[in-house]
């Protein structure tokens, strides 16, 4: 990376945490600082991933008892991890079909107990358990550091890195990075306040919040010098590639602020450049999605809705006339409707540059196949591919 950039790139390695992300820290100092007569009345969080293995092992390691609410669909592997980490010091509570319905049942239990709730980000103790990443980057470094990269979702991360810095470093530029589809900060940011976003997409799981913390947000607004938003295709792509080239596995969000350095491939050159990857909690079974989304981000994957007409000899022609040698057909679903003229076949085509899909429209077009392109439209493919 830092060959191919001209920089001198650093990645702190938060993904190598016994817990496989930087959560631990913040959940820790949190738990650790609570009063005697708060930890007999037990702790109390909601989660569906990192924030819950963190709650769960640093009540391990200080014996305080824990309830780890989760949403009743949550997958088995992720329960069990959280069961594995915490012991016998903590209850896993599966209930609530939304992540909201686990939040708010999270909290109903821990008002009628009087329990201590661990916010996963928009809490001074846990701000300050994540600084200790900058800290520890601080110490490391071999030399001043001009760039900083860090993911946000809630903001705790970047706002206790962020504090870090501004105090010890402030030479040091300071880029939050947020998935393209889940800008909840970005926006706030550009609005002057919060405000939640009615639809998010949770591809990057990890940073994938509607809203940031009121406190994070004051916190990034004041220290961050700029947001940068990533497309969820280029974290895939970048995924791979850490995995494939250095041997790094990493979870969507772990992969943000690597992917960021794309946009500032001129900016970086010649500096020295710390990214942060938070989390390593990957599930395997993701991985077909994380490579066709790639894919479809390099312009190798096009799918299309092309109009057939019903007749014999339609996808010979098609097939002749439209593609050509390198392109493949990877997906393709038609039924034939007798009563109609014409029919709608769903189309999948795997290219070897991205500019041949040009030709294989401007090609349909000549021989009057009628189609509508697909690539950008998510939620349709999602349901096919």
């Amino acid at each position: 990376m830092s060959d191919a950039y001209g920089a001198q790139v650093y990645l702190k390695r938060e993904d190598l945490q016994v817990v496989r992300s930087y959560k631990i820290r913040g959940a820790y100092n949190k738990i650790a600082g609570l009063s005697p007569e708060q930890v007999s009345r037990d702790v109390v969080c909601a989660s569906a991933g990192n924030h819950a293995q963190g709650v769960a092992y640093a009540c391990q390691l200080l014996g305080i008892r824990g309830h780890i609410f989760m949403p009743a669909n949550t997958p088995a592997q992720k329960v069990s991890k959280v069961r594995l980490f915490g012991k016998e010091q903590v209850e896993v509570v599966l209930i609530g079909a939304t992540f909201d319905d686990t939040y708010h049942a999270a909290k109903a239990f821990c008002d009628e107990r009087g329990s201590s709730f661990v916010h996963p980000f928009d809490d001074m103790a846990i701000v300050e358990g994540q600084a200790t990443v900058g800290l520890e980057v601080l110490r490391d470094a071999p030399n001043a550091i001009d760039f900083v990269f860090m993911p946000i979702g809630g903001g705790g991360l970047a706002s206790g890195v962020s504090s870090v810095f501004r105090q010890l470093s402030p030479g040091t530029k300071l880029i939050g990075v947020q998935p393209l589809g889940a800008p909840s900060m970005q926006q706030a940011l550009q609005k002057g306040q919060r405000q939640a976003l009615e639809h998010i997409e949770s591809f990057v799981d990890g940073a994938a919040v509607k809203c940031p913390g009121e406190l994070t947000f004051e916190l990034c607004r004041e220290l961050l010098d700029e947001v940068a938003l990533v497309p969820e295709g280029q974290v895939c792509e970048d995924l791979l590639k850490m995995y494939n080239e250095e041997g790094i596995v990493l979870e969507p969000a772990g992969t943000l602020s690597v992917s960021a350095l794309h946009q500032y491939a001129d900016q970086i050159r010649g500096k020295t450049v710390v990214c942060v990857l938070s989390g390593s909690n990957n599930d395997i079974t993701r991985m077909e999605d994380i490579k066709e989304r790639a894919m479809r981000h390099q312009g190798r994957k096009h799918y299309f809705l092309v109009t057939f007409n019903q007749k014999p000899g339609a996808l010979r022609r098609f097939v002749n006339n439209v593609l050509q040698e390198g392109d493949d057909i990877i997906q393709f679903q038609y039924i034939k409707k007798n009563n109609k003229e014409k029919g709608p076949v769903f189309i999948g085509i795997e290219v070897q540059r991205p500019h041949d899909v040009e030709g294989i429209q401007q090609r349909m077009a000549a021989e009057g196949f009628g189609y509508e392109y697909l690539n950008g439209k998510q939620d349709f493919l999602s349901l096919l591919v």
